[in-house]
């Protein structure tokens, strides 16, 4: 199992680890709930409880110019996995951030 999950930083993924103990991760778009689950007890050694995905779909660019046509495009579609963790128990990249704030 080769799964490389990435924390989402935003203001919004704090306040939901402090409050709800549930962490966000940007994972492959491939990866199931199961594949999560164990890459996050393996990688980070904490019990989850559960998993909840959404697939997000890309925002569309601006047009551009090229070679006197309008090319629409539009980002990559990605997604997000909450991964709530069982009380008492932190993820270490998130827990840094909270202490720095106090």
């Amino acid at each position: 199992m080769n799964l490389i999950l990435y924390p989402r930083v935003s203001e919004k993924s704090y306040g939901q680890a402090s409050d709800l103990n549930t962490y966000l991760f940007n994972v492959p778009l491939n990866a199931n709930k199961i594949e999560i689950k164990k890459a996050v007890e393996a990688f980070y050694s904490v019990k989850v409880e559960a998993v909840n995905i959404v697939r997000m779909g890309g925002k569309p660019k601006n047009p551009i110019k090229k070679g006197g046509k309008r090319i629409a495009g539009k980002r990559s579609d990605y997604k997000k996995a909450y991964v709530s963790v069982t009380k008492g128990q932190t993820i270490p990249v998130f827990a840094s951030e909270e202490e720095e704030k106090k």
